[in-house]
């Protein structure tokens, strides 16, 4: 571990990993365009390939279904949906990928936050022959209000349309204009079939008109802006360390993982809620003594002076530390069956830390396919988005969603029986005028 006081340069440039998830409504091909990337760019093992050739067989079909190498559930090959979100690892010799498959129905709204909440792009099929229906709305509006910084249009099934280049650009433009109204920064449209291989991997010969990228060169190339170092800086507190040993008779050290930014020896920090300040006298991290810190490190934090500090704390910097309060105005995402209701009793959890909390007020529900605001619902049920106020019975921390993906959010549980009931996201709910021209300038949004 380097002692060094400033950071790598090349820290950012060795970040190739992509978080990207795909969307879109029933029958779209998310899974088969999926499959296909898996399958032609060579990240699918032998006995997975002839497992999937061997289910297609038996279904009657000549060619191997690509769909199925990311359909796990009985239900899912049954039915020929996708219903829980799946996760798949690959790789090329440019980029590492993390990709969330997530449902297209409606009734599965909940997961599809759950696979874009952490993504840094936004794959949105369309099917050529219905265009943009309410279901990619839908998504699109849920990959603004998690602020995912890239968002690409899959015009699949191109095919089935002869490769129509003006099929492809009404759809392209309509969707491109409801986007942008989101405050989405960055849209790029793709013209595909997942079923033949056109523009997924490899250029298609049938669209010669259409001289972009193919998906997999898209997301090989991407900017991955996201550089949690560059956030403000949040370092919450998970576990206190006190060994009071012979050896280590007063050491006091503060562990957890830095949520964003960077943490060194000698600057002053303010613990949240209490507000009481110290200087940073040393950080360990792997048992070695360091200078400087930085997201996502998991590290033990020590202060000059002995401050009651527990699980839940926040550590700032004094010149950057968020305000506290009591009150939490948010976007959330319901995700329970049972419905989230005005003077409900709940517990929120943000970072480490869990209060017990009321819901004062649902002020409005949103509807996706206009964006317009149903005043004051009473009640979300499973599915729905809205806006909410919650008070909570100690002061918290947050940060404004739109600033940190990761100190801005938080969820509501039932104290019964830990279920969650909600996810929820700091301030504002979708992009401002303000904040979109920010977002040009620098190519994405910055969390």
């Amino acid at each position: 571990m380097s002692t060094s006081t400033e950071q790598p340069a090349d820290l950012t440039a060795a970040t190739t990993l992509l978080r990207f998830a795909t969307a879109g409504s029933v029958d779209d091909g998310k899974s088969t365009l999926v499959g296909r990337l898996l399958h032609d760019s060579k990240s699918v093992l032998a006995d997975q390939l002839e497992a999937v050739e061997h289910a297609s067989r038996s279904r009657g079909q000549e060619a191997p279904d690509l769909a199925l190498l990311t359909d796990g559930l009985r239900a899912e090959r049954e039915q020929g949906i996708t219903i829980d979100v799946a996760y798949r690892y690959f790789a090329t010799p440019r980029r590492r990928f993390i990709l969330a498959d997530t449902p297209g129905h409606v009734q599965y709204t909940r997961n599809m936050v759950t696979g874009a909440s952490t993504a840094e792009l936004a794959v949105v099929l369309v099917d050529a022959r219905n265009g943009v229906v309410e279901q990619t709305r839908r998504h699109a509006a849920v990959a603004a209000l998690l602020r995912v910084p890239h968002v690409v249009l899959a015009v699949n099934k191109m095919d089935l349309v002869d490769y129509a280049e003006p099929v492809f650009a009404s759809i392209a433009e309509e969707f491109t204009t409801y986007a942008k109204e989101l405050g989405v920064p960055e849209i790029t449209t793709i013209p595909i079939s997942a079923l033949a291989g056109d523009n997924v991997v490899e250029p298609s010969a049938n669209m010669d008109w259409y001289g972009g990228p193919t998906v997999l060169e898209h997301l090989e190339t991407v900017p991955v802006s996201h550089d949690l170092t560059a956030c403000h800086a949040r370092f919450p507190v998970q576990y206190v360390i006190r060994p009071q040993t012979a050896e280590h008779p007063d050491y006091r050290g503060y562990a957890g993982q830095i949520a964003a930014g960077a943490f060194r020896v000698g600057e002053e920090v303010t613990v949240l809620p209490s507000g009481k300040t110290s200087t940073i006298t040393a950080i360990d991290a792997l048992g070695e003594a360091v200078d400087i810190a930085w997201a996502p490190q998991s590290v033990t934090i020590r202060l000059a002076d002995d401050i009651d500090i527990s699980r839940g704390d926040l550590l700032a910097p004094t010149g950057d530390a968020p305000a506290t309060s009591q009150d939490v105005e948010a976007t959330v995402c319901h995700v329970a069956d049972r419905p989230l209701a005005v003077g409900q009793r709940v517990l929120l959890k943000h970072t480490t830390r869990t209060v017990k909390a009321i819901v004062k007020d649902i002020p409005s529900r949103l509807t996706l396919d206009d964006l317009s605001q149903h005043p004051a619902p009473g009640q979300l049920v499973a599915n729905d988005i809205g806006r909410v106020v919650v008070r909570t019975a100690e002061p918290l921390a947050l940060d404004a969603y739109a600033d940190s993906r990761r100190t801005g959010s938080f969820l509501l549980i039932d104290p019964a029986d830990g279920t969650t009931l909600a996810a929820g996201m700091a301030g504002e709910s979708f992009a401002t005028a303000k904040a979109v021209a920010a977002a040009e300038d620098e190519e994405g949004w910055d969390f």
